[in-house]
C-alpha cells in the first residue's frame, strides 16, 4: 500500500500519469479489462482522478461523474488501452444491476480500462480489481492510498 498526497490538481496529474504508465507496462498483455475501484466520501477527488487519466490518454471532451447514465466509455489510443470506461456505481445496489451496462462484454475486453467510482455499492470486490484507490481529504489535503 502507498499512500500519496496532492495538494493541487497538479499532482493528482503527476500521479495519475505515472500511474498509468506503471500499470500499462505491467498490464499490456492480459486478458481481461483492467478494473480498477475509487472509493472515497463525495469531493475527495474520485472524478478529478479520472479526468486526469483521461488528459493522459488524450481525452479532450469534458469528463464528468456519470452519476445519472452510469458508464461512460471514451475511444483512446493508448499503448494496449482502446477504452477508458468511466462508472459511477453511486447510485446502484448490487452487483445485478451492472448487467443492464453489458458489464459481462466491458469486462471481457482487454483493450478496456475501467474506472469505477463508488465500487464498494456493487460489491467490486469480487471481481478482483487489479487495482484499488481510496480517496480521503484531511484538512484540505487530498490523500490517495493505492491498495
Amino acid at each position: 500500500m502507498t499512500i500519496s498526497t496532492s495538494n493541487s490538481l497538479e499532482d493528482t496529474a503527476l500521479h495519475a500519469q505515472k500511474w498509468l504508465q506503471e500499470i500499462t507496462a505491467m498490464y499490456s498483455y492480459k486478458n481481461t479489462a483492467l478494473v480498477v475501484g475509487l472509493s472515497g466520501h463525495l469531493g475527495s477527488g474520485k472524478t478529478a482522478y479520472v479526468k486526469a487519466v483521461a488528459r493522459i490518454l488524450g481525452i479532450t471532451e469534458e469528463i464528468t461523474s456519470p452519476t445519472f447514465v452510469i458508464m461512460k466509455m471514451y475511444n483512446i489510443s493508448y499503448s494496449s488501452w482502446k477504452k477508458l470506461v468511466h462508472i459511477d456505481a453511486y447510485r446502484l445496489e448490487k452487483k445485478e444491476e451492472l448487467d443492464a451496462l453489458q458489464w459481462e462484454r466491458v469486462v471481457a475486453d482487454p483493450q478496456n480500462l475501467i474506472l469505477m467510482e463508488w465500487p464498494e455499492n456493487v460489491g467490486l470486490i469480487e471481481f478482483k480489481p487489479l487495482t484499488d484507490f481510496h480517496f480521503e481529504i484531511t484538512e484540505g489535503v487530498h490523500h490517495i492510498e493505492v491498495k
